[in-house]
């Protein structure tokens, strides 16, 4: 069932409280717009970042996630014009105005080799007229950005900033598509960067529902349910924490995020023809072929009348997977090289690059350490799945909060030591946390540097964060002002997705 993208008159149908101070920002947004452009903007495009509270790179394998979209947020003033030039100014001068037109063909040239943050609005605006296929000649548009998520910490603002240029451009043009074609067409979209991401923070952004995380599955199909964490007392808080290390996704892609991307697409070629699996039409005909798919696939076969309760059924194939990919890539602990992975499939080096797309994505690799990043997928999702079954169990004691903190725990264990996206700081930062009173305390987003997400009591949040601020930030970066370190380490809450605010 396809939803709407909401649109609304009211912020109280986006945000939960602090109206005044998100009023004074909207109507900040739209003089800006008016001083630069001498007009009314028509709406105002509005996508979240978000947190990841656990569930980190498996998204592109195809496993589901937990995330919960956060307050601070994209906005994208818009008008429409006449003509077909789009002009993008920022609310904040170190982005300077960029201007483009609309190619018949090729709709925008993206230049990946620049980092200009205009590539970002580029990717949404082809996209988006891709996906409305039917628009011969795009309206011309006016368009002033006000950006509130941190930049490069893991929060996505990226992924927010190319969802809201989705919508704008789709409600410019008149064809705002539905919230499943904004989230399919933001994923691609991204792509055109050199991103080569799984799906998780655009879905965040653009589908949850205030209040509540959501469990994002992505195989066979797309599926949100949104979770209420546990009505525990004193209730739960999630405390996130800028580690102050810039992690860019895409300027680094080829070393960290996509060459992670490419372990885990050929783990799974090469996991499934160990299963003799590979030449079934599933495995076959994906493209790409991921670790959920080989799961599916192998239960498909081996266990044709599989009949447990989902929870049941997910905690028992990943727990076997675990078991298989561990028994399988063993035989290389140190890692596979190209030829290594050819090899075993019967393929040219060229030919397997073809299959997990790195003549998109480039990489660059000696060996790929298949072992570790399969035992992390796996794992990962095995937590994933727990998470979220202890918050729906009932359980409202103190059993609760140490359950998720521990899952939450080892989690970053994993991420540090499977899978190497951590980092000093991250690492450092956690620790610190869990001797200050988290219970839980992890990397979230991409990692290599960002953000940190812990889950703590709500009494205990204050002095959580001061302990944060005294044993962190003044030692590492003294320089930061009072005002500087509320946008640095903060308490959060879920919010509501993606919306278009339109003007009475």
């Amino acid at each position: 069932m396809d939803h709407s993208i909401p649109i609304v008159s009211a912020l109280d149908d986006i945000y939960a409280d602090n109206l005044l101070q998100h009023g004074a920002r909207y109507q900040a947004l739209t003089e800006a717009f008016i001083k630069v452009y001498g007009a009314m903007p028509d709406f105002i495009a509005r996508a979240p970042g978000r947190v990841n509270i656990i569930g980190e790179h498996i998204d592109y394998c195809g496993f589901p996630v937990f995330p919960m979209a956060i307050v601070p947020d994209c906005l994208i003033a818009v008008k429409a014009v006449g003509g077909s030039s789009v002009k993008l100014s920022n609310v904040n001068a170190k982005f300077p105005t960029r201007q483009f037109d609309y190619q018949p063909g090729s709709i925008v040239e993206i230049d990946e080799s620049t980092h200009d943050w205009v590539n970002y609005f580029k990717c949404g605006y082809k996209g988006a007229l891709e996906a409305i296929a039917d628009t011969a000649s795009p309206v011309g548009m006016q368009c002033l950005m006000d950006g509130s998520v941190p930049i490069s910490v893991g929060l996505s603002s990226s992924s927010a900033f190319v969802c809201c240029a989705v919508m704008a451009t789709m409600r410019a043009n008149d064809k705002l598509l539905s919230q499943e074609r904004v989230v399919e067409t933001s994923v691609a979209s991204e792509r055109y960067i050199g991103t080569n991401g799984g799906g998780m923070d655009q879905t965040t952004s653009i589908m949850s529902q205030s209040q509540s995380a959501a469990f994002i599955e992505f195989s066979p199909m797309l599926r949100v349910t949104p979770v209420r964490f546990p009505s525990t007392t004193p209730p739960i808080a999630f405390v996130i924490a800028n580690t102050m290390v810039e992690s860019d996704k895409a300027v680094t892609a080829p070393t960290n995020y996509n060459l992670r991307v490419v372990e885990t697409r050929i783990g799974a070629l090469m996991l499934a023809k160990h299963l003799n699996i590979l030449e079934h039409s599933a495995c076959a005909n994906a493209d790409p072929l991921t670790f959920k798919t080989v799961m599916d696939e192998f239960f498909a076969s081996s266990y044709p009348s599989d009949c447990d309760s989902p929870v049941l059924k997910w905690t028992k194939r990943l727990a076997v997977m675990l078991e298989q990919a561990e028994a399988f890539f063993t035989t290389h602990p140190q890692g596979f090289t190209l030829d290594d992975c050819a090899g075993y499939l019967g393929i040219s080096a060229s030919d397997l690059a073809g299959l997990v797309h790195t003549d998109r994505y480039p990489i660059q690799a000696d060996r790929f350490k298949l072992l570790q990043r399969a035992q992390h997928a796996f794992s990962e999702a095995l937590r994933v799945v727990k998470f979220r079954q202890v918050c729906e169990s009932g359980d409202t004691s103190d059993k609760c909060f140490v359950a998720l903190g521990d899952l939450m725990n080892q989690s970053q264990d994993s991420c540090r030591d499977l899978f190497e996206c951590s980092c000093p700081e991250l690492d450092e930062i956690c620790d610190i946390a869990r001797k200050a009173g988290s219970l839980g305390s992890r990397l979230t987003g991409a990692g290599w540097g960002g953000c940190s997400v812990h889950l703590v009591r709500q009494d205990g949040c204050d002095n959580f964060i001061a302990a944060l601020k005294q044993d962190y930030y003044l030692k590492r970066f003294p320089q930061l002002s009072d005002e500087d370190l509320k946008h640095v380490v903060f308490a959060t809450s879920p919010s509501s997705g993606a919306a278009i605010y339109a003007f009475d």
